[in-house]
Order: structure tokens, then sequence, then C-alpha cells
């Protein structure tokens, strides 16, 4: 059994600044798509990406475009609003991780790590009141849900998918700076890396995203735990 540590004032906030941010970016996501789907029922369409958006809203301002009623004008229009005032907002609450993230010394610590930015630094900080109470990299992995399912029986070692079963939010930073790491990789070359070069040789990019969320997490750990600093592999270093 793990007991939950009691978070300070200061982590309980910037876990609720990153919180709100996610739900106005459900919402931004919710907005948007309904601007495409009330304009395709005109027959308006246009390209994914915010661009796209753009496009559809500026037929709003083109007087000589008779395609959308008057009615259906003015609700898109506040859809637009809507929309404006959520991205105002998002970027809002970036500046305010962002200024966290400066002002903490273990979030700049963990920045550090590759795949790790100012947004899964602040989160993890504000997260995990105490590091210490996993006994492990490995335990702190699987409390956010990046390890294997034990499919185990007869002495014999059966691994399945990942559990799933921790942190969404955590896990889905993770993965994201997993898949970074190897953007990065694959388009600057991936011989200073000699264990993701054999990963991605041998599995897919999503498998080996995990493999290395999995991974960072349990530098991230023991970095917290530790009160380290980051320190690149030899094959790095060289």
């Amino acid at each position: 059994m793990r007991f939950v540590e009691t978070k300070t004032p200061a982590q309980q906030g910037c876990l609720m600044l990153h919180r709100t941010r996610q739900l106005f970016i459900r919402q931004q996501t919710s907005v948007i798509n309904a601007i495409r789907a009330h304009m395709a029922e005109f027959g308006i369409v246009a390209p994914v990406g915010r661009k796209g958006v753009e496009q559809l809203l500026a037929v709003l301002t083109d007087t000589n475009d008779k395609r959308v009623p008057e009615v259906a004008r003015g609700c898109i229009a506040a859809l637009g609003a809507q929309l404006r005032m959520l991205k105002a907002q998002i970027l809002e609450f970036d500046r305010q991780i962002m200024a966290w993230h400066r002002s903490n010394e273990t979030s700049r610590r963990l920045d550090a790590i590759p795949g790790v930015g100012p947004a899964l630094a602040t989160a993890l900080v504000a997260s995990v009141a105490d590091a210490k109470a996993f006994r492990s990299g490995r335990n702190f992995s699987a409390w956010i849900g990046l390890v294997p399912k034990q499919h185990s029986s007869g002495g014999k070692d059966k691994l399945g998918s990942i559990s799933k079963q921790g942190d969404r939010y955590l896990r889905s930073l993770f993965t994201t700076g997993a898949l970074a790491v190897i953007r990065y990789a694959k388009i600057h070359g991936t011989q200073h890396r000699p264990w993701l070069t054999a990963l991605l040789a041998r599995r897919p990019t999503k498998v080996a995203a995990i493999a290395l969320a999995n991974k960072i997490a349990r530098m991230a750990w023991a970095m917290m735990a530790r009160g380290e600093r980051y320190r690149e592999p030899v094959a790095l270093a060289a």
C-alpha cells in the first residue's frame, strides 16, 4: 500500500494550472469541430489545421458570400469569438506555467532531460509530492502506467501492452516527449544513441516511443529522489 504524500499549496496551484489548461484545450477542440461541422452543412470545408479554421471564419467577413444564412452566420461568429477567447486563455496559462517552471529549481533540473520540457517538468514536480515514496524508478513508471502488463505463469515471463492504469496526463506528456526525441534522432541521426538505434531497428516508432518514455520516467524519478542533475550518457558525451 502506498500512502499519498500531501502536496504543498504551490504544487496544488501548479497542478490546477495544468488541469485547467487541459480542460480549455478540450473545449477548444470541441469548438473547432463544431465550426467545421456547421460550415460543412453548407458545403464549405477547409484543410485540417489552424489555418483551415481561420479560412472558415474568414467566410463570415465576406459580405458578398451568401452561402451562409444570417442566422447561421451569427452562430458561427459566436463560436469564433469563443475560440479566440480560449486561445488567449491557453496562452496565458502557458505563460504562468513557464513562470512557475523558472521559479522552481527541481523543474529546471528536469528540463535538462531530452524529451522533458517545461510542461512535463512542472507537471511532475506538481504531481509528485515526494519521489522517495516510490522504491524504484520502475515503481514510479508503473504509477504513471508506462510498464507492460504481466501475464506470467509457471516461471515463464509474458509481457503484454502497457497497463495505462496510472496518470493519463503525465503518460501523454512522457509519450509526446519521447516521440519528439525520436523525430529529432531520425532527422539528425541516431548514432549517438545506440540503445534507441537498436530499438528503432526492431520495433515500430510508437512502440519505441513507449519504451523511451518509460526510460525517461525512470531518469526523472532518479533525479527527483536523489537531487541529481542530468548527466549525458557516455555515448552522447563523446
